[in-house]
């Protein structure tokens, strides 16, 4: 399902990079908390289920947060957070596998890693409760998938695409996100998630990314469809914690 045709300059050199770096020496084995879980126990809590995002800069923003990346994490879980995704891409977002390594040890929620793995042994990088796969840059997604679970990872398949979606599906995947974001243009759009979201079947967990910045933004992908959100930028401009309640209560409140 690769296909690195078309992208924007920036996703061309975060995936030249993302080759380049190596994987863990040992095979990791994780005794990972249910994202899915979460989600739902966020909802049953009345809250809207977010996975927020610790992103310190992406080559999408202007500047970046130098704040410390559990203390941010901690602020994010007492604002409502169902569960936090860490950014381990050092070079184009300002991440590291250290950063998520204290963070998971810091919280209570499971933890998503969020980066550009394009093989196998990337996954043993750092241990996570969840993993980050990208349908688009993997020839292998079944086995990538298969791999991660096999290691005790919940696995998030990143799908842009009608066929994107129906791939992730095809390949097992019960957790699918849908990325607003084309990596071709990296322009956001609203719309690709209300396209894309009726090509996953039911019974699987579907999360709205990108571009979700107002409440308003959120209830229309909880209309659409989701079970839950990622939101990352949104949440670093100013108060963490105060835009994560923004985020996690209900419009009709």
């Amino acid at each position: 399902m690769a296909n690195e045709t078309a992208l924007a300059p920036a996703v061309e050199s975060i995936l030249a990079a993302a080759r380049e770096r190596p994987g863990g020496r040992e095979r990791l084995s994780v005794a990972a908390q249910s994202l899915p879980a979460a989600l739902e126990r966020a909802e049953t809590a009345g809250r809207v289920p977010l996975i927020a995002e610790v992103k310190p800069t992406s080559p999408t923003t202007d500047g970046s947060r130098e704040d410390d990346p559990v203390a941010l994490a901690r602020e994010m879980v007492a604002g409502g957070a169902a569960a936090l995704s860490v950014l381990t891409e050092p070079d184009h977002f300002g991440g590291s596998p250290e950063a998520l390594r204290r963070v998971r040890e810091a919280v209570e929620v499971p933890v998503l890693r969020k980066d550009f793995i394009l093989r196998e042994r990337q996954l043993d990088t750092v241990a996570a409760d969840a993993v980050l796969l990208i349908v688009r840059f993997l020839e292998d997604l079944e086995g990538m998938v298969a791999a991660a679970r096999e290691r005790g990872f919940d696995v998030l398949v990143e799908a842009h695409t009608v066929a994107e979606a129906e791939a992730a599906v095809a390949a097992g995947a019960d957790v699918v996100g849908v990325n607003n974001r084309d990596l071709g243009r990296l322009a956001v759009d609203l719309d690709t998630f209300e396209r894309v979201a009726p090509a996953v079947a039911d019974g699987v967990t579907l999360i709205a990314e990108s571009g979700i910045t107002t409440r308003e933004d959120a209830a229309r992908m909880r209309a659409a469809g989701a079970d839950g959100l990622l939101v990352g930028s949104a949440l670093m401009d100013g108060d963490v914690r105060a835009n994560v309640e923004r985020l996690t209560t209900p419009t009709n409140e």
